[in-house]
């Protein structure tokens, strides 16, 4: 029999499973799924919007491995760390270890004032409103009336959107309740996504961006200027441009000719004085005011800009007050560069949404450079060689790039080396019951039981709010739940 555990419990790490359990080279094997968390699904939990629920279906699926009797999940397992198990004495227990921990850190702007409060990264937002139990329930009172999320992928539309999107429509949504209490008494009436280069540039899928103009409440908002400095805006319809591209410049064309076209910021070059983005005080009577002056009518304004480099966070109040751009313009040579001219936007709320980093894991090799581990087909490499037992899948292994379904290539591509090397692993010692050795290491691990009584209270903790299943946002309600008790 072969035993092999899998670190990490998102997609990645259960089309690892399932590839184990499916390939027919190997007849006995069992698997453990560790998790840092007590819950499985990873991102597909944690990061997948409220909203979208066709994709946080895919739990369904997931979950139909996890019950496999050939699979054996196991949360609240730390690996590495000052409390957690070295990878070296994970090694000893399995016959094969495969990481599967995907990029934890996101990328930072690294641009002045970007450590002032009121800037964070989308990552922080989307794992406060989607209960992450390292997130603190109170993170966020969006007290902001402007919001500026730099980045135009999939995660920088999400947080944009939850921004504008009413609390009421979230209600049949697990978003926890303290998210949801917040996202009711939000004071955000704008909210900016701006990326440095060309709209045919940007990472979002049409069906994002769709999303987007089909909020009630909300109004696109595009500049027809800046849609033109992309070349492959104009560009005739026989010239060749990815599917994705040509349908998101679809998109953003028919917003420009409908919609509103004036930009919020005001602009300046090197020798002019920059314009004081504080913000814009309530007006009388409680009225609120936006950026240009004009009394809020009610309508949540989400303004898509392109061709702008943020270059300093503004501070007002010990508190983020603005973000200074610089205008870019397309360099020719698949880049962009710097005019020389300069916009600030008013912002109260900054959101990064630049990308993800790995995170070094103690006791695995790791490059800095690529955020990864370096490997050959998925085998861990030490000082260039393979190191025996030792494997990598998703984005740990290939950076972040790609959508959930790509980690299942990339699992099978990880299997077939462990398959093919099973002959040599198969010699090596493994415990008979690693979970009894893991207790005696001072893990408390959750397993399947567990994380159903976690699923019952939260379904409980729904029905006594007047809605389905809410989810439970922090480590010592969770690890009630899982065992049956009451928090």
């Amino acid at each position: 029999m072969l035993r092999v555990a899998v670190v990490g419990s998102g997609p990645s790490g259960v089309y690892t499973a399932q590839a184990l359990l499916n390939q027919s080279l190997v007849p006995e094997v069992r698997v453990h799924v560790l998790d840092r968390l007590p819950t499985p699904y990873g991102l597909v939990r944690y990061g997948v919007a409220p909203d979208h629920e066709k994709i946080k279906s895919l739990q369904n699926s997931l979950r139909a491995v996890l019950e496999d009797e050939r699979v054996t999940f196991v949360g609240h397992v730390q690996i590495g760390g000052a409390d957690g198990v070295p990878p070296a004495r994970l090694a000893e227990l399995y016959h094969a270890v495969v990481y599967c921990v995907g990029a934890a850190a996101d990328r930072p702007l690294a641009v002045p004032g970007e450590e002032l409060p009121g800037s964070c990264s989308a990552t922080r937002f989307v794992s406060w409103y989607s209960a992450h139990p390292d997130s603190a329930p109170d993170d966020f009172a969006l007290r902001a009336r402007s919001a500026v999320v730099i980045g135009v992928g999939n995660v920088a539309v999400d947080v944009a959107r939850i921004l504008a999107r009413g609390a009421d429509e979230l209600r049949a949504t697990d978003v926890p309740r303290a998210a949801l209490g917040a996202l009711a008494g939000s004071r955000v009436r704008e909210v900016h996504i701006v990326g440095r280069r060309g709209p045919s540039q940007a990472r979002f899928t049409t069906k994002e961006l769709r999303e987007l103009g089909a909020l009630p409440g909300a109004r696109i908002v595009v500049d027809p200027a800046e849609l033109a400095r992309d070349p492959a805006y104009a560009a005739p319809d026989g010239l060749p441009l990815p599917a994705v591209v040509r349908r998101n410049l679809e998109v953003l064309r028919g917003w420009a000719v409908r919609g509103e076209h004036a930009p919020s910021g005001a602009a300046y070059d090197r020798s002019g004085a920059a314009r004081d983005p504080s913000g814009v005080p309530d007006g009388p009577s409680g009225a609120v005011y936006g950026p240009s002056g004009a009394a809020y009518d009610g309508v949540r304004r989400i303004r898509l800009r392109f061709f702008l480099r943020p270059v300093e966070l503004v501070e007002r109040g010990g508190r983020v007050a603005g973000v200074r751009f610089a205008r870019t313009v397309p360099d020719g040579a698949g880049g962009v560069r710097d005019t020389g001219t300069y916009e600030d936007i008013e912002a109260q709320l900054v959101l990064r949404a630049v990308g993800y980093r790995g995170v070094e894991l103690p006791g695995l090799p790791f490059d800095p450079v690529r955020g990864t581990v370096p490997h050959a087909a998925g085998r861990v490499l030490r000082y260039g060689v393979p190191s025996p037992g030792e494997y990598v899948a998703g984005w740990i292994k290939r950076g972040p790039t790609g959508v959930i379904g790509s980690n299942r290539s990339c699992a099978k591509e990880t299997v077939a080396s462990l398959i093919e090397d099973a002959p040599l692993l198969a010699r090596r010692p493994a415990a008979d019951d690693p979970l009894a050795v893991l207790r005696a290491w001072g893990q408390r691990p959750v397993e399947w039981d567990g994380w159903l009584s976690i699923e019952r209270a939260e379904q409980a903790l729904g029905r006594s709010l007047g809605r389905g299943p809410v989810k439970i946002p922090d480590w010592a309600g969770l690890l009630a739940a899982a065992r049956g008790e009451e928090h």
